[in-house]
């Protein structure tokens, strides 16, 4: 006789799949979050920097994803919730940055801006490859693939950024980038906790 009925194991084993596939994401976010950070220092980029606190909130987003993975819906909920709170701080720091930049302002270095947001680029596109058959598991899962998608969009636009610091020689380009990052961050903040605080009233009232 089975151990358990044919949902509980199908069950397990999806939770099993997203564990595994959580931990592999966090390990890559973890380490790309200490390279782009170091590089964004050194190359004097609020866009390469915005970029590297991604990572960091993703690398702490997976983490508490990994907590929730068996846990119920509510409290699956709470930890969107919190994960949509800590995208929103990101985009603060980012803002934070924005305004030291306007302040006293300088040219990043465009070849360690397009260099490591290419590296970047490749180890999100590897993430949201693992993640693509979770995205509409549930909230948890959902939140997660909303940030591993956002990645992509800032490697992207901090490569668009060196360019134009190249064409440019100004840091305009790399502060105009940071600034639709930061809103970008703002509007997927929203996205989450909204949907976050939609789960949780439902499983509340039920």
């Amino acid at each position: 006789m089975s151990g358990c009925c044919d949902h509980d194991c199908s069950l397990d084993r999806l939770q099993e799949r997203q564990r595994g596939t959580l931990q592999i994401v966090l390990g890559i976010n973890a380490i790309m979050f200490f390279v782009i950070v170091v590089a964004a220092f050194y190359g004097r980029s609020s866009a390469l920097l915005s970029d590297s606190l991604d990572n960091l909130g993703d690398a702490l987003t997976y983490g508490l994803s990994i907590y929730s993975v068996s846990r119920g819906v509510a409290v699956k909920a709470k930890v969107a919730l919190f994960k949509g709170t800590l995208i929103f701080l990101a985009a603060l720091a980012v803002g934070a940055q924005i305004v030291s930049k306007l302040i006293a302002p300088t040219v990043p270095i465009f070849e360690i801006m397009g260099v490591f947001s290419l590296i970047g680029l490749a180890a999100n596109a590897l993430c949201l490859f693992l993640l693509w058959r979770h995205r509409q598991d549930d909230v948890n899962m959902s939140s997660v693939w909303e940030c591993s998608r956002n990645d992509i969009a800032s490697n992207l636009a901090v490569f668009a950024a060196a360019g134009a610091v190249w064409l440019t020689d100004s840091g305009w380009p790399d502060i105009a980038v940071a600034s639709c990052l930061m809103l970008l961050l703002i509007r997927s903040a929203i996205r989450v906790i909204k949907s976050a605080r939609a789960e949780l009233q439902a499983a509340t009232a039920q």
